[in-house]
């Protein structure tokens, strides 16, 4: 009985001290508490939420913080697209253009048939692991390594490896970039959706050169750029080049290049 009313005494002695330091913990809190920004609440609310880091910023919380302070423009998701770029718009009270429609390319057709191997690569899967020794196994210095770096990173699994090289699934591409950030031999980039005519073909050395390590390769003979009726395609440094915004999807370069490095496409865009 002793220990017990001990122990009851010195429980009666700290309860005081335990309500105010309650009290105190629930005052600092209250007054040092950092208030959440209600717009930026919003804002995150129309991103799709996948934290791809196409728009600069970490993730989508730190971009929708961003549009809420004034540091960011509101129409960097690429992702969202229109839908997200206008209902941001609506929340600013501001008109929002939507972001360009853009989808991965991948330039290279050195499939299995069209090029060869010049060592056997044994190490690490990755293709940045394999580009470190000698540019890799391929016989091309230039092409896709195939070993799947940007099928990765995709956040839509929009990309898988066939027949040696990267594919892309352009109705899946959410145009967030990540893959062209992971390809050690650059071989990817972002077109715009309404690209009609693309150059398969990444190798900047000469016509003979180009030609030995790959059958679909570019040989800079110019038979592109001087059949264009628009002047939209020119050979630099050894490597057809499409300017787009001149481009007209005719389709007449694609018909003259002898090795069919040039090639009509079609980037379906299902916001249509």
């Amino acid at each position: 009985m002793g220990v017990l009313k001990e122990t009851f005494t010195v429980l009666l002695a700290v309860l005081p001290i335990c309500a105010v330091l309650g009290v105190l913990l629930a005052f600092f809190s209250y007054k040092f508490s950092v208030k959440e920004n209600e717009t930026a609440k919003k804002v995150r609310a129309c991103l799709p939420g996948i934290n791809c880091g196409a728009c600069g910023f970490k993730g989508c919380d730190d971009y929708a913080a961003a549009i809420a302070e004034g540091r960011a423009e509101p129409n960097l998701c690429v992702p969202g697209a229109e839908t997200a770029a206008s209902e941001i718009g609506e929340i600013l009270g501001v008109e929002v253009a939507g972001p360009n429609d853009v989808v991965a390319f991948v330039a290279c057709n050195g499939n299995c048939e069209a090029t060869s191997k010049k060592a056997a690569y044994d190490g690490i899967s990755t293709c940045r692991a394999a580009s470190m020794i000698y540019g890799g196994p391929e016989a091309c210095n230039f092409g896709c390594l195939g070993l799947g770096d940007c099928a990765a990173r995709c956040p839509a699994n929009a990309i898988c490896i066939k027949d040696g090289i990267a594919h892309v699934d352009t109705s899946r591409c959410l145009g967030c970039a990540l893959c062209v950030s992971v390809c050690p031999k650059k071989i990817i980039s972002m077109v715009p959706q309404k690209t009609k005519t693309a150059v398969m073909c990444n190798n900047k050395d000469k016509g003979a050169e180009a030609r030995k390590v790959c059958k679909n390769a570019c040989i800079a003979c110019k038979k592109c750029e001087k059949t264009c009726p628009h002047g939209a395609i020119a050979v630099v440094n050894n490597l057809a080049k499409i300017d787009y915004g001149k481009c007209t999807g005719c389709g007449a370069c694609a018909e003259v290049c002898p090795t069919g490095c040039l090639k009509k496409v079609f980037f379906p865009d299902l916001g249509e």
